[in-house]
């Protein structure tokens, strides 16, 4: 294994009374563990003792108790959780609310592009769901039924969502840039019934038709199709199609609907959702969660990570698509905190507006990007000091490896030195994180504190050994409650995919490093990874390499094929406005990467383009730019929030 230069110092560490507020502190001095490590072992030596605290934290209730938290008797790939437990999951963020002082509280703040907010609290929200859900019963919905959301960030996208919830259907969330095509691949796969969609929605002050796409994804769906209703939700006030005897208005769906209604009584290993993630081949894989699963681990790791209390406001920049919309939803109720909903571009129409959305609605917890915070830097110190931003008590990241540059631009620049950035890293079938940051524990740019308690992460070499100080594979080795119970319709793909490499082992696909001091890295995809001349080079390594030049935005490195070294340095620089693409600073940025990586490390090609293709969550496809490079089919490109980048990488190429 190649070692790995961790560099960087401590520029964080957290207070005494900072620690003492802590939904973790007050964990471990419960239950008398004197410091994270001891918590970190306990936690996956003691599978039992340790889920059976965090359902009680977190006051989750159940119908009929479970009997046995975690059943292995089928193996760690097919862990079953709360064995007997009779549950709703929307019992635990809403019905039990209804009655008691939080009724009252904030539960959604939401404002548009185009300027309007509204503030709904939890009681507001438990009516209006009550109304829908009685509405999708009213239309023959019920248990099992899987039902789609195609919508931007309203409040109604989340109303929508735990109705689904609520009467045992199970949900669909699908990306809101998806076009006809993604969309009918996972209404095909998964078999829905319904679809919720909005008319369009605005981005950058233009109108962007949502419904036309939705009526064409159900046309490509032809005989396959299972779809018997669409609900349609008045966004945007233009004028839509509607089918007979299929579409009906939201409008009309809630209309004399009680404000009250039945939660279904579904079993605590029900399904409750199943998210679409791309692969680098074959079609979209269906993750599929439960009700006591994927909440319970969301809620988990936003209490002991990033600490969310009920006095929290929490904006993270998502679509309901990404798992982090979900993520944010089911974590942020089980918890009695607030969530911002935003729907509209982050830099329009200034700069300023997501420092603006944090003053307006006064947000304690911000949730970024690597990529989102490179597109801010451009603009400098302006934006942000045009407003107070004194609301923040913490930044979350999560989506790309960061870049010690822009780490520190938010960290300084935005947090004065001192705001924690929570770092987080996990994924879709995850429920959340692998590893994370918290409010214990110092902090180094771009690190990681450890693994979440419950999740028995390592690092580890080619035959499964652990390894530190070195770059290895990220593996997860004891089961936990938020883990995907396999993918829908699939299971032998599941299987492959994560159990086929080390017995019992689940392997992630991502690079990884522990420093001396106990600090995480996630480097990249393990996919991702280049070796020239037997080294392996991490993706970010070489970019965050390129992005100290003052004259680039940002960067993608690639491997392929080379005769002489088996891979050779391949990289695409975005640079900052009114920078022009010259030799002159192409043979600058060939050189800087040679001085600080070594020479045989220097990228072989460096080519200029406008944009990086990325998914809806930020993350750059680099398998994507190297199949464009190397002349072969980019696979899946479903979840591709910029297409056309894809093209201009093809030109830029050709060119």
């Amino acid at each position: 294994m190649e070692e790995f230069d961790f560099g960087g110092e401590i520029v964080w560490r957290p207070t005494a009374a900072q620690q003492a507020r802590t939904h973790l502190k007050r964990f471990m001095d419960q239950y008398q563990i004197a410091s994270f490590d001891e918590l970190l072992r306990r936690s996956t030596d003691d599978l039992d003792w340790f889920w059976n605290a965090v359902l009680a934290q977190l006051g989750i209730e159940f119908y009929e108790p479970y009997t046995q938290v975690v059943d292995l008797s089928r193996g760690a790939a097919w862990a079953r959780w709360c064995v007997g437990g009779k549950m709703n999951i929307v019992h635990n963020c809403l019905d039990k609310r209804i009655g008691t002082p939080m009724q009252n509280r904030a539960a959604i703040r939401w404002e548009g592009e185009e300027g309007a907010t509204r503030v709904l609290t939890y009681g507001e929200v438990d009516r209006d769901v009550n109304r829908v859900a009685n509405g999708l019963r009213a239309l023959g919905l019920s248990k099992g039924a899987v039902i789609g959301l195609y919508m931007p960030m309203t409040p109604e996208i989340v109303i929508a969502f735990l109705a689904i919830a609520k009467i045992g259907g199970v949900i669909l969330p699908l990306f809101s840039g998806y076009g006809a095509g993604a969309i009918a691949t996972r209404l095909i796969d998964s078999g829905a019934k319904a679809l919720f969609v909005a008319d369009g929605m605005f981005r950058r002050g233009q109108l962007v038709p949502m419904k036309p796409i939705a009526d064409e994804a159900i046309a490509l769906t032809g005989e396959r199709s299972a779809i018997q209703h669409v609900i349609v939700y008045r966004r945007t006030g233009i004028a839509v199609t509607m089918q007979a005897s299929r579409d009906i208005d939201w409008n009309e769906l809630v209309a004399a609907q009680p404000a009250q209604a039945l939660t279904e009584r579904t079993d605590a290993e029900d399904p409750l959702m199943v998210i679409y993630t791309s692969g680098t081949t074959g079609k979209p894989k269906g993750a599929v969660h439960t009700h006591c699963g994927f909440p319970i681990k969301a809620a988990q790791d936003m209490m002991h990570g990033l600490d969310l209390h009920e006095s929290d406001t929490l904006y993270w920049m998502t679509d309901m698509g990404w798992m982090m919309g979900p993520w944010q939803v089911f974590g942020t109720l089980l918890l009695g905190g607030t969530m911002l909903l935003y729907d509209g571009a982050p830099d329009y129409p200034g700069s300023d507006r997501v420092w603006s959305l944090v003053e307006r609605h006064g947000v304690t917890l911000l949730g970024v990007s690597p990529t989102l915070i490179r597109a801010l830097m451009k603009f400098g110190d302006a934006p942000i000091k045009q407003h107070e931003v004194g609301s923040l008590r913490a930044f979350a990241s999560t989506g790309e490896p960061w870049n010690p540059t822009p780490w520190l631009w938010l960290f300084h620049t935005v947090g004065g030195g001192k705001l924690p950035i929570i770092n987080y890293s996990g994924g879709t079938e995850i429920s959340g994180g692998i590893v994370m940051g918290n409010w214990l524990t110092p902090l180094k740019p771009c690190a990681f504190a450890a693994p979440l308690p419950g999740m028995a992460a390592d690092v580890v070499d080619e035959a499964g050994n652990s390894v530190r100080g070195a770059v290895g594979e990220l593996v997860i080795r004891k089961p936990w409650i938020g883990m995907t119970r396999g993918f829908w319709h699939d299971p032998d793909r599941y299987l492959q995919t994560y159990w086929s490499r080390f017995p019992n082992v689940w392997v992630h696909g991502d690079w990884a490093a522990v420093d001396q001091e106990g600090l995480w890295y996630i480097l990249g995809r393990s996919d991702d990874v280049i070796k020239v001349a037997g080294k392996r080079l991490g993706p970010a390594e070489v970019e965050s390499a390129l992005v100290k030049n003052a004259a680039v935005q940002e960067a993608a490195a690639i491997g392929i094929p080379d005769d002489v070294k088996g891979e050779a340095v391949v990289c695409f620089c975005v640079l900052k406005p009114n920078v022009a693409a010259t030799a002159t600073l192409r043979l600058e940025l060939k050189n800087q990467v040679a001085n600080e990586l070594g020479k045989p490390l220097a990228p072989h090609v460096l080519v200029f383009v406008r944009d990086l293709p990325r998914t809806r969550n930020a993350k750059i496809m680099r398998r994507v730019i190297r199949a464009v490079y190397l002349g072969k089919d980019p696979g899946d490109l479903s979840a591709l929030e910029n297409p056309a980048a894809v093209e201009e990488i093809r030109q830029a190429v050709a060119a």
